[in-house]
Parts: C-alpha cells; structure tokens; sequence
C-alpha cells in the first residue's frame, strides 16, 4: 500500500465509487459478501487498492494546503516540480492563531515586527504525490489557495 488506508466513514461517503471499482473487476455484491467472508486478505487487498487510487487523485489535483497551529501558519503551493510555501510565525505567545480571534489579530499585524514570515521553495524529495501525502499525515489540509494567493499577492506587489 502507497498510501494509507480509507476510514469506515471515507468508505461509506464513496460507496458508489466503490462498487464501481469492483464492477470494473467484474466482482458483484454477491461475490464480494463471498470474498470478504471467505478470503479476508483478498478483500484487504481490494480495500488497499481502492485506497490508493482515491488518493492518487486527490493528491494529483491538490494545488494548495495549509497548516495552522497555535503560533504558525504554513501555507503550501503544491506545484508540478516544487513546493512553495509561506511561512507566518506570531512573536505574540498569547496569539492563538487556531482561533477567531487571533486570525483577526494577524490580519490588523501581519505586516508588522509582531509577525515572521518566510517565504520558500523547494523541489520535491520524493515523488510529488507522496510528498504532498507526508505533509497531509503531519498535519495540513488541502485548501482553494485563497490565503496563499492573498498574502502571495500582497508580497509580490
């Protein structure tokens, strides 16, 4: 397995897919209920499989992700050869950017000594997908970019 394996309830929200996925293999409903109930490891084996072909497309069309912790915020442009990232770090301990509040806090300072930001790129180590994947494991989510875009745009001009 590349990847990891679906929850129950990502497994449930693509119960069509999944069906689909075993009609293209020619199993049926009825020949799955045997297979589960008579080879478990082939069943495991299907549920690996499924698994990395509904990451594979996700992370193949993931453009942006974000990671917000407490003090941070890292922002990712996930591009074909290299990552982009901007990283936004609160000098303010009592700012907790997981919180309304404190989103409003960066937005009126993020331009100020009270706020760190690093800007970086790098090429992929390892295959762009599973890179992308290690960073989902760690703690990011996939995102439309808007925040990314913004501060980028904001940088550049």
């Amino acid at each position: 397995m590349k990847y990891k394996r679906l929850t129950k309830e990502q497994f449930e929200e693509l119960h069509k897919e999944f069906s689909n996925f075993l009609a293209s293999q020619s199993i049926d409903k009825k020949e799955w209920d045997e297979i589960k109930a008579n080879k478990p490891e082939v069943a495991e084996q299907e549920l690996d499989v499924f698994s990395d072909l509904i990451w594979e497309g996700v992370l193949a069309n993931a453009n942006f992700l974000e990671h917000f912790s407490k003090n941070h915020i890292f922002l990712f442009h996930c591009q074909e050869k290299l990552i982009q990232s901007i990283v936004l770090k609160s000098l303010v301990p009592e700012v907790d950017f997981l919180t309304k509040e404190g989103l409003q806090w960066l937005s009126d300072n993020m331009f100020t000594e009270n706020v760190e930001m690093h800007l970086g790129k790098k090429e992929y180590d390892e295959e762009r997908n599973l890179a992308i994947f290690n960073l989902i494991t760690q703690g990011a989510i996939l995102s439309d970019g808007q925040l990314y875009i913004q501060i980028n745009g904001i940088i550049q001009s």
